[in-house]
């Protein structure tokens, strides 16, 4: 790995470590989702509600419903008799309690044979609004916050000051014939948010602000009084909790569930993917292609002197030959030796044999061939072979 790859990888790894330790220390938002679910732990989760269930009630039996109510209901239907082999409340609290109508046929019929049924919503089904009776209001133009308190005098100082996520939807019409009031909400007017409704041999209990039964609430000061008070209406028995979690409900079997549903983990998860990517990329950018591998051409540089020499030799102009190896002689002597080579007389043999090294007799006996070779007009083969020969003892003994 070389230098500059280990600082990108060095970078990398800092800048994880880093990002990582951001997202830990950082304070994790309060996620206010109304999720109503009796798992989780958020403000507006029922968890806390749905662990006090037994402590309420400790004589009973605490009955998660994880399908609809209808689907439960009918199973514990005794067609023989029209009666349900099951006794108790149903208990729901959700901001939206959207069923259908067959749903809230078979909940008023379970609720006609003595049962209790009781619902905390903003919202109720139609069918339920024309069966019972009653009809709802909103005042959109409410602000601030607002108490809940019981009609019963002795739940008179468990009331609860809402500041988060109640609503003012409150009974508007009520049949007084067959209604209960037992509790209010009070913004700037005060209006009915609690009512009883029986419903031939059971009772139906409507609560409009579901908020009030979340872990935000429960938590909080000594609210708690509140909805125990409210609890207290329902009678001793099995107690229908309406679950949050239904059966078939998809839930993913990604081996990164667990990961993406803690938001430290998914960030980190996320982050060291896009530093993965980032350093492939970079890699692939800055890695080198393969350089094709090109032949050099020859150097024929010998095979062209010898083609050359070939054609003189063939010739037979030896003349020629010797003329342009003594011009290339002293052309070497001039670049080597930096001797003026126009007059060859003692005083040149003598300077040539002391910067050469080679003997002065040597170095005489060659200038003298030179000279005679110079005054000859016709030149044998015998001389080109000879002037050769001195030359080549002449370097050789340098």
């Amino acid at each position: 790995m070389n230098r500059t790859l280990k600082i990108y990888v060095s970078v990398l790894v800092l800048l994880f470590i880093g990002a990582i330790i951001f997202e830990v220390s950082r304070p994790k938002p309060v996620d206010w989702t109304p999720s109503f679910s009796e798992k989780h732990t958020i403000p507006y989760g029922l968890k806390v509600f749905r662990d006090e269930l037994p402590s309420l009630f400790p004589n009973d039996s605490i009955v998660n419903l994880h399908r609809t109510a209808y689907e439960f209901l009918n199973d514990h239907y005794n067609w023989e008799d029209s009666t349900y082999s099951i006794k108790g409340s149903y208990l729901k609290i959700n901001p939206n309690f959207t069923i259908d109508a067959v749903s809230v046929e078979k909940i008023l019929e379970f609720a006609s044979q003595g049962n209790t049924v009781f619902i905390a919503s903003e919202q109720f089904p139609q069918i339920l609004q024309d069966t019972l009776q009653f009809k709802l209001k909103n005042n959109y133009s409410f602000s601030g916050s607002a108490t809940f308190k019981l009609s019963n005098n002795a739940f008179k100082g468990d009331s609860i000051v809402a500041s988060k996520g109640s609503s003012n939807y409150y009974f508007h019409e009520l049949n007084k014939e067959n209604t209960t009031v037992l509790g209010s909400q009070k913004f700037k007017e005060e209006h009915i948010n609690f009512v009883k409704i029986k419903f031939k041999k059971g009772a139906i209990l409507l609560h409009t602000q579901p908020y009030a039964f979340t872990n935000y609430y429960l938590l909080k000061d000594t609210n708690y009084n509140y909805v125990s008070d409210v609890l207290t209406y329902l009678p001793n028995g099995t107690v229908l909790f309406d679950s949050d979690y239904k059966e078939g409900t998809y839930t993913s079997d990604s081996p990164l569930r667990f990961i993406f549903s803690q938001p430290s983990l998914k960030w980190a998860w996320l982050l060291a993917l896009f530093f993965i990517i980032t350093f492939m990329l970079f890699n692939a950018k800055r890695r080198q292609r393969a350089i094709k591998i090109i032949t050099p051409l020859r150097n024929t540089t010998v095979q062209f002197t010898k083609t050359v020499a070939n054609l003189y030799y063939e010739s037979k102009d030896h003349t020629n030959i010797i003329d342009k190896k003594i011009t290339y002689f002293f052309e070497q002597i001039r670049r080597d030796y930096h001797l003026n080579t126009e007059l060859l007389d003692d005083k040149f043999i003598s300077r040539l044999a002391s910067k050469t090294g080679v003997s002065k007799n040597k170095v005489q006996k060659l200038i003298q061939y030179i000279l005679a070779l110079r005054t000859k007009t016709i030149h044998t083969e015998k001389d080109l072979v000879d002037l050769n020969k001195l030359i080549e003892e002449f370097y050789q003994k340098k």
